[in-house]
């Protein structure tokens, strides 16, 4: 029986939870977390549920663990075994079961793991957390015998990715997987493509030896980069730690950051489906607002984090959603939910079935100059206040647009700035754009400004 228990505060996060094994999440906590989301699943009618895991070296136990929890309030657990996220997600619509409970550390550091949960078909998170964490307290929990299968899904799950390939010619690829939990799955798509592939860090291995598992910093794309170069590849893709989120490299081994990359993919959608609305995150930039416009779309901006993202999408039946950190939601031809190999397969398919190059459409876009993300430390019990005293000053000023969605982003005559506090870190996040150098530094110097306002000190931006 598992008895009640108190959580470490720092594991409950936005969108999933997370620690660091053995100091802050332990099996145990695992067991009691996967017992109270199984019985709030059991008391609304749920019967099944489909568990994975990714590559970690502490995956394995933690799974075990979380299995443990979820047949004690007597569900049939299906065990899909280790792959990419989005192979879990897949198998909750492949077996159709309507809740899904992965565990993985995504892209963080070898040492951390945790839980990305889907309930009743949708996303688990924000309140739906906090609450989880205060059953858990409570010992609210349902005691009854129920039982677990294992099965295969892994092919399964990569012939319905090939399904989304439509392209017209064969090209030649370079991939990283990063020695995440997808490296057996892009060898598998590798060999179901046509074009030539060639191949990095696709044996999984938690301890991550060559590089971090997160795509969207440029420095862990340096191997990648050079096998592009190498090999005169077409486009290079990398994957983070659990397959749901891409990064992208065009020809001349440049980066496609996630606004361009949606634009991008949002072509062939808006031709299929015109008018309809494409989502991003609030750190897009001008590009997208612009670029889907022109194309016929309807562009709408939104909270940052996948799950805000993916619940959005369902609200306003989007076909396409994106953000900057690299997650790609398709409900156009697919499910939904982010899925880094089937956003690499629609990709390859605009390529293939073009005659430019990837450097060549992504030198046609509009030109921006803009910061990269820029994160600076500021104390949990703080990041939201300073946020928020900066939206009042700016708002104070009438006739200053700013959007809060999520956090605040300015637009001026010169362009735009952001600053929003991270939900799963002790960070604030800042973000600015122009077309001018000259406009680009007034954005700056009025972000720090505001930020010294507010008693913090930021960063050289």
């Amino acid at each position: 029986m598992v008895e009640s228990r108190t959580l470490h505060p720092s594991i409950l996060r936005e969108y999933d939870i997370r620690g660091v094994v053995g100091d802050t999440l332990y099996p145990s906590d695992v067991e009691s977390i996967a017992h109270g989301f199984g019985s709030a699943l059991a008391e609304n009618g749920g019967k099944k549920i489909v568990i994975g895991y990714d590559g970690r070296l502490h995956s394995p136990e933690l799974e075990a663990a979380a299995v443990r929890g979820l047949m004690a309030c007597g569900l049939h657990v299906i065990r899909v075994g280790c792959g990419p996220t989005p192979m879990l997600y897949f198998a909750t619509h492949y077996f159709e079961v309507d809740s899904g409970m992965m565990i993985t550390g995504s892209h963080n550091p070898p040492e951390y793991n945790g839980i990305k949960m889907v309930f009743q078909g949708k996303a688990f998170f924000g309140e739906d957390i906090k609450t989880l964490g205060k059953r858990i307290a409570a010992g609210k929990f349902i005691q009854a015998d129920g039982y677990e299968e294992s099965r295969n899904v892994l092919a399964d799950y990569v012939a319905r990715i090939v399904e989304g390939y439509s392209g017209l010619g064969d090209l030649k690829i370079a991939w990283d997987p990063g020695n995440g939990a997808a490296g057996d799955a892009t060898r598998a798509l590798m060999q179901l493509l046509p074009g030539t592939h060639v191949a990095i860090n696709t044996d999984i291995d938690g301890t991550f030896p060559n590089h971090h598992p997160d795509p969207t910093v440029e420095q862990n794309l340096e191997q990648l980069k050079l096998l592009v170069a190498e090999e005169d590849c077409d486009l290079g893709i990398a994957f983070d730690g659990d397959g749901d989120r891409i990064g992208v490299l065009d020809n001349k081994s440049r980066v496609i950051w996630g606004d361009q990359l949606l634009v991008i993919l949002a072509r062939d959608v808006l031709a299929d489906e015109p008018g309809a609305t494409i989502i991003a995150d609030v750190k897009a930039g001008q590009l997208f607002q612009d670029e889907i416009t022109r194309l016929g779309g309807v562009p709408l901006m939104w909270k940052t984090g996948h799950s805000h993202i993916k619940s959005k999408l369902a609200e306003v039946r989007a076909p396409l959603a994106g953000e900057m950190s690299g997650h790609i939601f398709f409900k156009h031809r697919y499910y939904g939910f982010d899925d880094a190999l089937y956003s690499a397969v629609r990709l390859i398919s605009v390529i293939a079935s073009s005659s430019s190059s990837l450097a060549e459409i992504s030198d046609s876009l509009p030109l921006y100059i803009n910061t990269p993300e820029i994160r600076f430390d500021c104390a949990d019990d703080r990041k939201f206040a300073v946020v928020n005293e900066v939206r009042t000053r700016i708002c104070a000023n009438g006739k200053i647009r700013v959007n809060t969605i999520d956090g605040v982003r300015v637009e001026t005559t010169d362009g735009w700035w952001l600053l929003r506090a991270s939900n799963t870190q002790a960070v604030l996040v800042a973000r600015c754009e122009s077309n001018t150098k000259r406009g680009l530094k007034r954005l700056k110097d009025e972000l720090a400004r505001q930020v010294r306002l507010s008693g913090i000190i930021p960063p050289p931006i």
